[in-house]
């Protein structure tokens, strides 16, 4: 007997469902289609939002909010000073923003400067001045005039340079030069591990 004859009329009526079903989808797409992984019957995993902040629960009281309101101002606060102390735009003072006062800190912090010794010698002639020895009183004068000539002629070198190389790198400026001599100055009087934001260049590089 034909294999034919020995097949369940369900299985007949199966392979003929599937065989129109075949030619149709065949019929319904062009050539060269290729099916999505939905028609397949692929899963794919959802995806999961990346960088989104996770919302901090509801609090259940006002004490509870207070403490929330006060954590994030703690977080904002350390996040504004880290940024303050690495020159980001975003949380720098109005007096450190614009391209021309990060050239200043740059040319600054290039170089050691006589200032950042002055208050480390104010001190040194302040101890100096109370001792009640002439000797030692005439040394300590003679010393702070050393530092504030030092101090001076620095200073003079530190607005030349600043007025060469904001006027090369920014002719069309706005910026007053007198503000730039001033800013580069009191940089200068700093010592260096106490500059904000902090130096980005070592000292000898060149600027």
């Amino acid at each position: 007997m034909s294999p034919l004859f020995r097949r369940k009329p369900d299985d007949l009526v199966a392979d003929a469902t599937s065989s129109v079903t075949q030619e149709d989808s065949a019929s319904a797409h062009p050539k060269g289609y290729t099916p999505s992984k939905k028609e397949l019957g692929v899963v794919t995993p959802k995806r999961v939002a990346q960088g989104r902040r996770v919302q901090d629960p509801a609090p259940a009281n006002r004490k509870e909010a207070y403490k929330q309101l006060r954590e994030r101002q703690r977080a904002e606060r350390a996040e504004a000073s880290e940024g303050m102390r690495n020159g980001d735009e975003r949380y720098l003072l109005a007096r450190d923003r614009g391209p021309e006062r990060s050239l200043v800190r740059d040319l600054v912090d290039s170089r050691r400067t006589a200032g950042s010794y002055f208050i480390g010698g104010a001190v040194v002639v302040l101890i100096g001045s109370s001792i009640a020895i002439p000797a030692v009183q005439l040394a300590s004068n003679l010393i702070w005039a050393a530092l504030a000539l030092a101090v001076l002629i620095d200073s003079i070198f530190i607005a030349r340079r600043i007025k060469k190389q904001v006027q090369t790198r920014f002719p069309q400026t706005d910026q007053r030069l007198g503000s730039l001599y001033f800013y580069g100055i009191m940089r200068g009087l700093t010592f260096r591990r106490m500059r904000i934001p902090k130096p980005k260049v070592d000292l000898g590089a060149t600027v």
